[in-house]
Order: structure tokens, then C-alpha cells, then sequence
């Protein structure tokens, strides 16, 4: 793995390769992950409990995250009860289209392991929006909204995005510490989905009576 390079991208984030991608392409191990660079060090017991599988199935995963190179031991955390492990990065990328290209099973496995990660932490947040505080209720947001974008604009739209969001403050353990009063983890989840099956517009044969197509946003 090298560590990932350009204007938006994070000091602490890492390009797969092939090994790293393999070592990802499992929905356990790209949990364990997540919640050691949401929440700091811990140990296999406790993200066991968090994930709600066997401490042993836990222990396994980390062991392989280890030998790939994103987590590693807390050695001034752990004794000879408990290891604690600490994530190596705070960012993971997958740029390469030639590795995704020469390792499709493992590429598809990593990405369906991350969308699943982020459907449950949106349903997450759903099961506690009606007991969050009117202010934070009202930031919430989930939007549907078509373009129609050759390819060089929708890598344009995404360095966009990338550019925006840069712009606010990280969220890390050891920035929690120095955030202002009444900041809060919020999780931007950004998705741009080709949908080449849709009929050309020459293909679409609409009646006058037709109500021509929205956008829908909610």
C-alpha cells in the first residue's frame, strides 16, 4: 500500500493495492476499521460486542488487518490480559481502475462491504432521528437528484465534492478534543451512481399528454 496523494485527500489515507484490497474484501473487517478510526483504540471484545459477533471472529479479522497493514497493536494501552489495536490510517482509497480491473472479486466484495456499512449506519441514524434534538433533526438530509453528465463531467462534479467538503473540519479521536462547543460527529456519505440501462432521449417516445420527468429530492 502508498499512502494516498492530491488535493483532497486526507495526510492519513492509504491507496489499495492488491494485498490491502484482498484484506478488505470482507464486511467484518471494513467495520473493524470503521470503528477504530471513529472511536479510537479498543480491543477485539469490545468491537465484538459493537458489531455483535464472537470475540474470537473479531480477534481473527484484526490479526488479518494487521498483516495487511491498517490496524496494528496499542502497545501502551495493552498487558497480558487485553490487546488493544489502533487503525493506521483514517482514510482508505480505491483509485486504481487497473487493480479493481485485474482483481474484480475482491473489488466488488470491498465495495459491497462498504455500501452495506453505510446503509446500516444511515438506518442508524434514522432509528434516532425522532430522539435527537429539533437543531441536529434539522440537519438531516437524504437527497435523490439525476444529472446527465458525460464521464469527464461527472469526475469533475466528484473533485467538486471532495473540494467542498474539505473545507469543514475533520472529524478524528484527537480532534474531538479541540472541536468548538457544541460540535458534533456528522457523517457526509457522498454516492454518484452511472445508470447506463436508462433509454437514450432519441429511444423515449413521450405523448403530449406527458408530464415530462423531476427531480426528486427528500
Amino acid at each position: 500500500m502508498k499512502r494516498a496523494e492530491g488535493p483532497y485527500v486526507e495526510e492519513s489515507s492509504v491507496v489499495l493495492d492488491a494485498k490491502g484490497l484482498r484484506a478488505m474484501a470482507h464486511p467484518v473487517r471494513v467495520q473493524l476499521v470503521g470503528l477504530l478510526r471513529k472511536y479510537g483504540p479498543s480491543t477485539a471484545t469490545r468491537l465484538a460486542e459493537r458489531l455483535g459477533v464472537n470475540s474470537g471472529t473479531a480477534s481473527y479479522h484484526l490479526r488479518q488487518l494487521d498483516a495487511a497493514g491498517f490496524v496494528e497493536e496499542d502497545a501502551e494501552r495493552g498487558n497480558a490480559r487485553e490487546r488493544w489495536w489502533r487503525s493506521v490510517h483514517q482514510m482508505t482509497e480505491l483509485n486504481d481502475r487497473e487493480l479493481a480491473d485485474r482483481e474484480p472479486e475482491a473489488a466488488l466484495a470491498y465495495l459491497q462491504s462498504v455500501a452495506t456499512t453505510y446503509t446500516m449506519r444511515t438506518q442508524q441514524t434514522l432509528n434516532e432521528l425522532q430522539t435527537m434534538p429539533r437543531a441536529w433533526r434539522d440537519t438531516f438530509d437524504m437527497s435523490d437528484m439525476a444529472l446527465r453528465l458525460t464521464p469527464e463531467e461527472a469526475v469533475a462534479l466528484r473533485h467538486e465534492l471532495r473540494a467542498v467538503i474539505a473545507r469543514y473540519r475533520r472529524d478524528t479521536p484527537e480532534a474531538a478534543a479541540s472541536a468548538p462547543e457544541g460540535a458534533e460527529r456528522v457523517g457526509v456519505i457522498t454516492q454518484l451512481l452511472p445508470e447506463l440501462d436508462a433509454p437514450a432521449p432519441s429511444e423515449v417516445h413521450s405523448s403530449p399528454e406527458t408530464a415530462p420527468g423531476t427531480e426528486t429530492s427528500s
